[in-house]
């Protein structure tokens, strides 16, 4: 955390001169919480530091057909914010016209990843063989629902992947959110959790063991979005290039996440 936030610092004295002061705007920003509650806030706060812009921080689930719904959910029934951030795909939320197609920016891609309770030894991910056998041997896995959220989706595509789907389906624990699967870890309920791979842990009791190998796991694209109905299209369009911008990135990558270049 603390290479982080040094991370978040260097971006903004860099980001200094690219953006310079104007009048003061507020700038609504839609965000999955799986990027990260700890994250975006102090990246967010180099921004307003160095352009006197407010930035007002809105979370939702990656991915949730119903109430509360996910980020690409809300943009598609017309709840975009000045800037919104998706997991990829989101093909209802581009055909609501409720965001502006060309402004696209991928600014990281989310990796799935291992936790396990506190302490327990930390199992072999280092090639796709090492985690299919790791999985086999788990008496119990959380996930998020896939009809829940992305990162659900993802850790099933992960198990096709390794063609062990059917195998372990049995043991699988499926719940709505990351928070429910790391406290099950924390509990002993599950043994593992295939989730995102994050520095800001939600619950304490767990640890991070790193994130899949791309034989085993494709990452998930986190693209924003300039809405077609922002207050200041100007503003926002700033934003969203700070959050994509090679400085921001090292943030990203101190906090888990594959960078977008």
């Amino acid at each position: 955390m603390k290479y982080f936030l040094c991370a978040v610092a260097v971006a903004a004295a860099l980001l200094g001169t690219a953006y310079p002061v104007h009048a003061q705007t507020e700038i609504t920003l839609l965000m999955p919480g799986p990027v990260g509650r700890d994250l975006v806030p102090e990246l967010v706060s180099g921004f307003e530091s160095k352009t006197g812009d407010k930035v007002k921080i809105t979370f939702a689930q990656g991915s949730r057909d119903t109430e509360p719904y996910g980020t690409r959910q809300l943009v598609a029934h017309g709840r975009a914010l000045d800037v919104s951030e998706m997991f990829a795909p989101f093909p209802e939320a581009l055909a609501s016209g409720n965001v502006d197609p060309h402004s696209a920016t991928t600014i990281a891609r989310i990796v799935l990843a291992v936790t396990v309770r506190k302490g327990a030894p930390k199992p072999d991910i280092s090639t796709p063989a090492a985690v299919k056998k790791m999985l086999l041997e788990a008496k119990s896995i959380s996930i998020v629902d896939p009809a829940q959220g992305t990162l659900g989706a993802q850790a099933m595509e992960a198990l096709k992947k390794l063609g062990i789907a059917d195998q372990v389906q049995g043991k699988l624990k499926a719940v709505g959110e990351s928070r429910e699967a790391e406290e099950a870890v924390a509990k002993g309920e599950s043994d593992l959790f295939l989730g995102p791979e994050l520095s800001d842990k939600l619950v304490d009791g767990v640890d991070l063991v790193g994130g899949l190998p791309k034989g085993a796991s494709t990452p998930i694209d986190v693209v924003g979005f300039v809405s077609t109905h922002a207050t200041d299209p100007k503003a926002a369009k700033a934003l969203l290039e700070y959050l994509a911008s090679p400085e921001a990135e090292a943030a990203y990558k101190a906090a888990g996440m594959e960078t977008a270049h």
